[in-house]
């Protein structure tokens, strides 16, 4: 009898899948290990989160992208002192930003509650209880579908041609006279 290692290549005690870059398990080329590590499986509770882009989707571009020059303007032959301009512009810059850092601060994490308890809800509703009852009444609708087709079938296709055959012998003609 030969050794295990022998029988069975790279010590497993079963012939290892084997793909055109290698062995599943453990694969021949660098960029094969590298490509399975980058594929580590995340938690999408987990997930890293980018700190830089905070609206990726765009949700709130056109909402509440409110800057000093879209809320106060001087038009031309009307200026403030420059100074008070300037410190108008800082004023409401800073204390926009700090104002919602600080409403953030209070109510961001009790507002994330609130809103993930909700959408939970939601979610839950429409698994367990919407989706059902639209996929039973759709069940439902096609056994009814079907017998009202039936009838119509059975008793209107019948008098409708009776009808149709009735004024099929009706000639129209249209004469003009001079």
């Amino acid at each position: 009898s030969r050794p295990r290692s022998l029988c069975f290549p790279q010590g497993f005690l079963y012939t290892a899948p084997v793909r055109e870059q290698g062995n599943i398990y453990k694969p021949n080329n660098k960029m094969m290990a590298d490509e399975l590590s980058e594929k580590a499986v995340h938690d999408v509770h987990t997930k890293e989160i980018d700190l830089v882009n905070r609206d990726p989707k765009h949700l709130n571009d056109d909402v509440v992208k409110i800057d000093f020059e879209d809320v106060i303007a001087e038009p031309e032959g009307t200026h403030s002192f420059d100074g008070i301009w300037k410190a108008s512009f800082t004023t409401f810059t800073v204390t926009k930003y700090w104002f919602y850092r600080l409403l953030s601060a209070i109510f961001g994490i009790p507002m994330a509650l609130i809103w993930g308890i909700y959408f939970a809800i939601l979610s839950f509703l429409h698994i367990w209880a919407v989706v059902p009852c639209i996929r039973s009444y759709l069940i439902e609708i096609q056994c009814i579908s079907r017998v009202y087709s039936i009838c119509i079938h059975t008793f209107c296709d019948p008098l409708f041609e009776a009808i149709g055959k009735v004024f099929s012998s009706i000639r129209a003609t249209v004469r003009k006279e001079i």
